[in-house]
């Protein structure tokens, strides 16, 4: 029995280096040893699982056999920390790893994935601003949703699509250099609520934290969404278009 509690501590071992390769962006190597999608790797991580449920069921009877040893304390001792260093690797990184993948990489592909912001794509795509706010950055990006683009009058987005030189005004004037988190603009409002940031337009936008309510703009944007991270930037969700 003592060499299957070995095994069991083996194979978590195993799974735990393998996860925590994962989460820190590095190859999964039981993939890479046997092949991705093998029987070979299934068959690792199947026992990984059961080294798991061997682990819990066991576990009393575990502590039994191995205080029977001369040197029992710390045989039980090792075997709980290689144990329980395994679990955390295999659960808390894994998750980390899921986290880093579901952000996405710019503040457009951000924009892409919510699926609100298909009127704004597309200008950010007509006005060439692509490359720009897939840039290093970081940028902070208010951004209307197609509602808010419906709001404007008829005709005005069709014609905006056909004139770069006043789209690209309009949509540089939603973005701001910098990384501003909801927080950080709370943050630098003045006594009255207010901040002014300069935007990639060269304007001034003017915020307002008014209770629960966050307004953007001379016309009073709502702010209703925030934090939508991207790794180059946030963006903040607005109802209305903004006009420079």
């Amino acid at each position: 029995m003592k060499k299957l509690d070995v095994i069991a501590a083996v194979l978590l071992v195993v799974g735990g280096l393998n996860w925590g390769s994962i989460a820190l962006g590095g190859p999964d190597l039981v993939a890479g040893i046997f092949g991705a999608g093998s029987a070979l790797s299934r068959l690792v991580y199947g026992l990984v699982g059961l080294s798991a449920l061997w682990q819990a069921a066991q576990w009393q009877a575990i502590q039994k056999r191995w205080l029977a040893a001369p040197a029992g304390s710390l045989a039980v001792a090792l075997f709980t920390l290689i144990a329980m260093g395994s679990l955390e690797a295999q659960s808390a990184p894994a998750m980390s790893a899921t986290a880093m993948k579901a952000e996405p990489a710019t503040v457009v592909d951000a924009a892409v994935a919510a699926g609100d912001f298909k009127t704004l794509v597309a200008a950010v795509q007509a006005a060439d601003l692509v490359p720009t706010l897939s840039g290093k950055g970081p940028f902070t990006v208010f951004a209307p949703t197609d509602a808010a683009f419906a709001k404007l009058p008829e005709g005005t987005v069709p014609a905006l699509l056909k004139d770069k030189a006043k789209l690209t005004a309009i949509l540089t004037y939603h973005v701001v250099p910098g990384r501003l988190t909801a927080a950080d603009l709370k943050a630098k409002a003045d006594k009255d609520g207010y901040v002014t940031l300069k935007t990639v337009n060269g304007a001034d936008l003017k915020i307002h934290f008014a209770g629960s309510t966050v307004h953007v703009g001379d016309k009073m944007a709502v702010v209703t969404g925030t934090d939508v991270a991207a790794k180059n930037g946030i963006i903040h969700v607005i109802d209305a278009v903004l006009v420079p």
